[in-house]
């Protein structure tokens, strides 16, 4: 498994790289919040601390949430009840407080990681919406029984929309799945293939515009 570590004590990461890759785990340590939003996209799963020197972790796992849903386990020397309930509520799959028995942190990744595997296993490939037929693994899109081409960047904004259908994908989400930033030059790009998407499906119906926030893609009558 790929870990993202996001940890300043350099003891202490020394010593978390080394159990991880004992156990089958490549591990890319960062120091800061930062980091995490760069690296985040070549990882399985993030082991954050809360007491970076940049930024508050709670801020970097409510900044992620905001356009990924990789697991996250927050491992930090933060053990006050609010900041356990913050960061569950922000969308941690799990909580350790520090200092933590590895063999405890290794089963709390193990059990994370199945989780997440079940509940991807359940994802379904191939979303209908309307008439629209969407084959995710194929990269194949059929409007009415007849194929739509489509460019690489309208599928691959198609198929986050679709992969989540009928749940609401923010605009942040979109430009970080599909071009790898969240915030920044390719805002304006989004618009536009949004644009031709819709026209290339006939069904502008299907891809909701969710003022200040993003998009969903279902059948508005489902």
């Amino acid at each position: 498994m790929q870990i993202l570590l996001a940890e300043d004590d350099d003891g202490v990461a020394a010593a978390l790289v080394e159990v991880l890759y004992d156990h089958g785990h490549v591990t890319r340590r960062v120091r800061y919040g930062r980091d995490v939003l760069t690296y985040h996209r070549s990882s399985d799963l993030l082991l954050l601390d809360l007491g970076l020197p940049d930024t508050d972790g709670l801020d970097v796992l409510r900044a992620l949430r905001a356009v990924s849903d990789m697991s996250v386990v927050v491992l930090t020397a933060r053990g006050d009840e609010r900041s356990v309930v913050r960061g569950l509520r922000l969308g941690a799959d799990d909580y350790l407080v520090k200092p933590v028995r590895l063999a405890e942190l290794l089963a709390r990744i193990d059990a994370v990681t199945r989780r997440t595997a079940a509940r991807n296993g359940s994802t379904v490939r191939t979303v209908r919406a309307g008439d629209v037929e969407v084959d995710l693994d194929a990269r194949r899109v059929r409007v009415a029984g007849t194929d739509v081409e489509l460019t690489t960047k309208e599928f691959d904004i198609l198929a986050v929309l679709a992969g989540r259908v009928g749940t609401a994908v923010s605009r942040e989400q979109l430009l970080d799945e599909v071009w790898g930033d969240a915030y920044h030059s390719v805002s304006r790009s989004l618009d536009v293939h949004l644009t031709q998407l819709r026209a290339k499906l006939a069904r502008p119906e299907l891809v909701t515009t969710i003022r200040g926030f993003g998009y969903r893609f279902g059948d508005p009558g489902n």
